[in-house]
């Protein structure tokens, strides 16, 4: 599986993103043309090689003329529309990140999403922010994005209400939910941008580098050059180390009211076809009473996107929400048993160290039983009879242990169990140049 991790060492910001994006290896070209095609007039990205903290990062500058319009939400979601070298899932993505920000901006300042207006300077660096950020996410391809717990900075900003203490409220709206970290450094280091960003591509967040076979780094410079440490956004990209005992799976859910029982099982079929781990569906009662159906599924995450579309065109159904999870597992194995009926495939399962079990296959077990003409359960019994007459250790977890027994005394952790000391508001005239980082 495929993962992004994002080390949000001194914040976050949309620029920093984008400049790490394309430090860890995105195509600028594509990025440039998915811009382009927004037909913001006058608005150029530009990329530079800097340093921060002594350490090299990538700067984005964006250029634009000045303007003094307002927009709101509908007319931004309306350019991001009309970019067609953007890919769908790109648009879509850059759209939810802006309505997070209106929906935060919304809260913060007691009117609704409607009613948020930005400021065109703050409109234009923000669209172009928002919009490559899903663009380089997009070209990026991983099926998960982590992050580390992020700092948000002291002081004050400046916006069009006056001084307001770091973060700033929209701010602070979009970070719920997100662990954050306390950084003594007098700065806005987490921007609404930024944390929108956190807050629609971050599936988890983790103490450290999770377990990952390296491909790619990128840095992300920001504009201010602290003394403190590097002002660099750390995008790291690879492969996750696979775990026999644990992995990671998308969960789609949807309820269903107006679908008949043969079709909710067709789909349940259709999408256990093509690639789903596991489907079921549960009876819930909906609004005013309504009998429903919670259809569930369980997939890997990079089949999640097509499943979800076979969801919609199999259902009908007008929304299917979708959640990341960690799922802890027995280690599994094919293994074949021979029986008095003849041989029955299974699986070995097991868990550490701890010896194997061993579940014949349900579906082999008919066909044995109807071709030697006697019960299912008889098959059963005399396969896990075979097994338990012969048990093995699976292969993977013989290695472990003669991998165990082979580590030299030195390297075992030791005994210490002794003492030993041994967004933007409905009139938004904002200065939107805090947005472009600290």
């Amino acid at each position: 599986m495929r993962l992004a991790y994002l080390d949000c060492a001194t914040g976050i910001s949309g620029d920093m993103t984008v400049a790490a994006l394309v430090d860890a290896g995105v195509d600028l070209q594509a990025l440039r043309a998915g811009i382009d095609s927004l037909r913001l007039d006058g608005v150029m990205l530009s990329f530079s090689e800097v340093q921060r903290g002594g350490f090299r990062g990538r700067h984005l500058t964006i250029t634009h003329p000045e303007q003094h319009a307002h927009r709101g939400l509908k007319e931004i979601e309306a350019i991001i529309d009309r970019g067609d070298e953007i890919s769908v899932s790109a648009r879509r993505l850059a759209k939810y990140m802006f309505r997070l920000i209106a929906t935060a901006e919304a809260h913060v300042h007691g009117t609704s999403i409607d009613k948020v207006h930005f400021h065109e300077v703050g409109a234009i660096d923000s669209i172009v922010d928002i919009t490559a950020a899903a663009i380089g996410f997009d070209l990026l391809g991983v099926d998960e994005v982590v992050a580390s717990r992020v700092p948000t900075g002291r002081g004050e900003v400046n916006i069009a209400h006056g001084k307001c203490r770091v973060p700033a409220p929209a701010t602070l709206e979009l970070l719920r939910g997100i662990p954050l970290i306390d950084e003594p450094i007098d700065s806005e280091l987490t921007t609404p941008t930024g944390a929108a960003i956190l807050r629609a591509v971050v599936d988890r967040f983790s103490l450290g580098l999770p377990e990952m076979s390296i491909e790619a780094i990128g840095y992300g410079a920001g504009s201010k050059d602290f003394p403190e440490r590097a002002n660099l956004l750390r995008l790291v990209v690879g492969e996750a180390i696979p775990d026999a005992e644990s992995d990671t799976v998308v969960v789609l859910e949807t309820q269903l009211d107006d679908i008949t029982p043969e079709m909710i099982g067709h789909a349940k079929r259709v999408l256990l076809e093509h690639g789903a781990l596991d489907v079921y569906s549960t009876p819930i009662q909906m609004k005013k009473d309504r009998p429903g159906v919670l259809l569930t599924l369980l997939a890997l995450p990079a089949d999640g996107p097509r499943l979800e579309d076979l969801i919609f065109q199999e259902t009908g159904t007008l929304g299917v929400r979708r959640q990341i999870c960690q799922r802890t597992k027995q280690a599994r194995q094919p293994h074949t048993v021979q029986t008095v009926f003849g041989e029955v495939l299974g699986k070995l399962a097991w868990r550490g160290g701890r010896p194997a079990s061993f579940s014949p296959e349900f579906d082999e077990c008919i066909k044995l039983a109807a071709a030697k003409q006697v019960s299912v359960k008889e098959v059963i019994i005399a396969a896990e009879a075979a097994y338990l007459s012969n048990p093995v250790i699976p292969a993977n977890q013989a290695a472990a242990s003669k991998l165990k027994a082979l580590t030299p005394l030195a390297t075992q952790p030791a005994d210490h169990s002794h003492d030993h000391s041994h967004d933007h508001s409905h009139d938004h005239s904002h200065d939107h140049s805090h947005d472009h980082h600290h």
